[in-house]
């Protein structure tokens, strides 16, 4: 309910008319039933307009930083983020990664909507990077279909290292679903999980256009001051 009213009532009026989103295959996401909607990752704001131009409810998994926070400006962040369907988990890998794929499995047995950047984090620089083999391992394991969605221009409106956006027309690109079922009972095999993650991140380049680096993008922003990514 509560999900509801911030959406309708709430962010919508707000960033609709400032941000004139346009959207592409809308049709490709399923009226009900669980599915797994990949999309590239150019900004912080990717996971509040893809959810506000769906009619189903998206549950993204969110980096357990965004629920932590202290003060006024803590409490805000996570009240925004529960409101946006979002849930936290440990990315620092390891038993914190098995416990995000069951965190992910657990609403997709819900019949809901997971949400999830396969490339592991924002690109630094608006180009594509090497996908992260847990959607692949979440598509196997639950047997969803998977929709490739692409944000456009979504880092123009909200730069890394920017507090506040900036208006501008952006856009929404939902792919076809992919059917992976060839793969059932394989997902301990790290050769096929390669193969479907590939195979995903070209569907999503595809839609996006963006430039492709065969690189983890986590490799690159290692490398960049804290500051500026």
């Amino acid at each position: 309910m509560f999900y509801r009213i911030m959406k309708s009532c709430i962010i919508a009026p707000l960033l609709k008319p400032l941000f004139r989103v346009w959207v592409v295959g809308a049709e490709n996401i399923p009226e009900n039933g669980a599915a797994i909607l990949a999309s590239n990752h150019l900004s912080v704001v990717d996971s509040i307009f893809l959810p506000l131009y769906l009619r189903r409810r998206v549950t993204f998994l969110a980096k357990s930083d965004y629920f932590t926070g202290k003060g006024l400006k803590g409490w805000a962040v996570k009240t925004f983020m529960n409101a946006a369907g979002q849930l936290p988990i440990d990315r620092s890998g390891g038993k914190a990664s098995e416990a995000a794929l069951n965190t992910g499995l657990g609403v997709l047995s819900r019949g809901e909507l997971l949400g999830i950047y396969p490339e592991g984090t924002r690109s630094p620089d608006g180009r594509m990077y090497r996908g992260r083999t847990g959607v692949a391992r979440m598509v196997l394991e639950s047997g969803v279909t998977v929709i490739p969605v692409a944000m456009i221009d979504t880092e123009k409106a909200m730069p890394i290292g920017k507090r506040l956006p900036r208006p501008r027309r952006l856009g929404i690109i939902i792919g076809e679903p992919l059917d992976f079922s060839r793969f059932e009972g394989m997902e301990g095999d790290r050769f096929i999980l390669r193969s479907v993650t590939d195979e995903l991140m070209s569907e999503m380049q595809r839609l996006s256009r963006q430039e492709y680096v065969d690189v983890y993008a986590s490799t690159l922003k290692n490398k960049i001051p804290a500051n500026t990514r």
